[in-house]
């Protein structure tokens, strides 16, 4: 039963209001598509979109001609309210940096209360439980609904979990250093129905009907078209866990999170302050090509690396967000590193001085020895110890070059040219001693290294072929089937399994003319790339080294100088 026809203004003034806050809801979408987050804007899309139908259902409820239209406009309302709720909870879970709207439990379960519910809501003609109806008169004409005792435990559950949103929203206003008064109040517009709700359920003088729909309108009304900055710096620093602090177009901080405040205690009622002011280190290492700072806790020191993103509006005065990530495990690890190199250096100076030095001199007094005695003619049983001393000195130079090589080629690479795997090989391939031996390239590939490192890389295995296979060894170099790196392999001997975990060591060797050094060299090569290698069984029985971890680059890229 309608007053559609009979010009009542107290029922016009139901269907403008009503219609009005359809309109905002569904007009205030497309103000949302700025902002940043996708569950946040998921969240009020849905929960925009819920309310602007549920506003049109009480329009409908208003305005149909009859009354089985009525009660199809009412429950579709109800249907439309109950999951607005759900929305509710999913934007508040969103907006405020919490995780319950991925949780696929919380998921399950709120779907099934919405299912559970919205059937007792459709079969409500059924069971009766839910609402009967009657007609009115009061404050205008009109099928007035009688509710049960299904609608108050419903009802019941939408406003506890309504309320569980509100809170997570007042906790993250009240954790952000930004005035949130305005964004308080249009959040409390979104309860102020109740009130509604309330007279109408106990007076005449209003109609028994939902009016959230309204609270819903003027809080999208006023966040998409007055405070959509404040709505989303207030998201932006409500990070709970990540240190945030919000800046202006012109450097000046805006807002602060707690996490920041913990961190930095000068950002206490800095808002509106240069962040060169309060924060000046920081302000410098924006600067720097590396952005870390390092903190001073009551505890320990920490690092965090110290980033600046746009807030996420296409509004030219938002400025930006700077994001202090803990790094302080992957910064004490590289400060380690350098500590280490700097050892490394250090005691590759020393064996270069100090003992290659003394090496020189006594392989000169030898030299000499053995020229004087070969211009005299002379003829001693010592000249073959004479000659066991020279090739002890020999190797100890050899030893002193492979310590050296050994330190200084585990330092990570710090930049890279892009090589092909081919040309690599076969000018590495120059520099071995082995006249019957041969190499063949099966494949080729294109990546970024170290030329130095590698040349050292490839000789180094090309030797130990030639060393433990005979001078007549047949090597095979190519890249690796998933194209994820290079192999090199021969038809030598091979490695057993039981020693391939040895092979890499310093000082393992089964030539006893060896330094044991060789493959130790490879490996460390191997690791400065941030690459890995292992041993297995050739094709031919051999040993076959496979190098992966290699990050493949297109032939046109061929010697560009990258950086690691």
């Amino acid at each position: 039963m309608s007053s559609i026809l009979s010009g009542d203004p107290v029922f016009w003034l139901y269907v403008a209001a009503f219609s009005l806050a359809a309109i905002a809801c569904f007009v205030s979408l497309g103000q949302f598509r700025t902002i940043d987050d996708t569950d946040t804007r998921r969240g009020l899309v849905a929960l925009l979109a819920t309310s602007g139908g549920w506003a049109a259902s009480q329009v409908g409820y208003l305005v149909a001609p009859t009354a089985r239209l009525t009660l199809v406009s009412y429950v579709g309302g109800l249907v439309l309210g109950f999951s607005a709720v759900g929305a509710w909870l999913y934007f508040c879970s969103a907006y405020t940096g919490r995780s319950y709207h991925r949780n696929p439990t919380y998921r399950r379960l709120g779907a099934g209360v919405i299912v559970a519910v919205v059937g007792l809501k459709v079969t409500n003609p059924i069971h009766q439980g839910y609402f009967s109806t009657v007609e009115a008169t009061t404050p205008f004409p009109h099928l007035a609904i009688q509710t049960g005792p299904l609608h108050w435990t419903a009802m019941g559950l939408a406003y506890a979990v309504t309320f569980v949103g509100f809170f997570m929203l007042f906790e993250l206003f009240t954790a952000v250093d930004h005035d949130s008064r305005p964004l308080l109040v249009l959040v409390g517009l979104t309860g102020l129905p109740v009130a509604a709700d309330v007279a109408g359920y106990t007076t005449p003088h209003l109609v028994d009907m939902t009016y959230e729909p309204l609270g819903v309108a003027a809080f999208a009304v006023g966040v998409a078209f007055v405070y959509l900055d404040r709505f989303e710096a207030i998201r932006v620093a409500g990070e709970r866990e990540t240190p945030l602090v919000s800046l202006g177009s012109d450097g000046t901080i805006r807002e602060t999170n707690l996490a920041a405040r913990d961190l930095f205690p000068e950002l206490m009622g800095a808002r509106g302050r240069s962040i060169g002011e309060v924060l000046p280190t920081v302000a410098d290492r924006l600067q720097s090509d590396e952005p870390i700072v390092a903190v001073q806790t009551a505890t320990s020191r920490r690092f965090y690396r110290v980033t600046e993103s746009p807030i996420g509006s296409d509004r030219a005065d938002l400025g930006g967000t700077l994001v202090f990530t803990d790094v302080t495990e992957r910064e004490e690890y590289r400060r380690e590193l350098e500590r280490q190199n700097e050892r490394l250096d250090r005691f590759a100076g020393m064996v270069s001085h100090d003992l290659r030095n003394p090496l020189n001199v006594a392989k000169g007094r030898l030299d000499i020895a053995l020229e004087t005695k070969s211009d005299a003619g002379e003829t001693d049983p010592d000249d073959e110890t004479l000659s066991e001393v020279a090739a002890a000195l020999d190797r100890m130079d050899s030893l002193i070059d492979d310590v050296l090589a050994l330190a200084r080629e585990g330092t990570p690479v710090e930049s890279r040219t892009t090589v092909t795997l081919s040309t690599m090989a076969l000018e590495c391939w120059d520099m071995v001693d082995g006249p019957n031996a041969d190499l063949s390239v099966e494949s080729d590939g294109v990546f970024a290294a170290d030329p130095d490192r590698l040349k050292r890389l490839f000789e180094n295995l090309f030797r130990n072929a030639v060393d433990h296979a005979g001078d007549d060894v047949s090597i095979r170099v190519g890249a690796l089937a998933d194209g994820s790196g290079f192999f090199v392999a021969d038809d030598g001997p091979g490695i057993p399994p039981a020693d391939r975990d040895e092979v890499f060591e310093e000082g393992v060797s089964t030539d006893p003319d060896g330094t044991g050094f060789g493959l130790a060299i490879v490996s460390e090569i191997v690791a400065a790339h941030g690459w890995s290698i292992e041993v297995t069984e050739s094709e031919a029985g051999g040993a076959r080294f496979e190098v992966s971890g290699v990050t493949a680059r297109d032939r046109s890229t061929e010697q560009e100088s990258v950086s690691a």
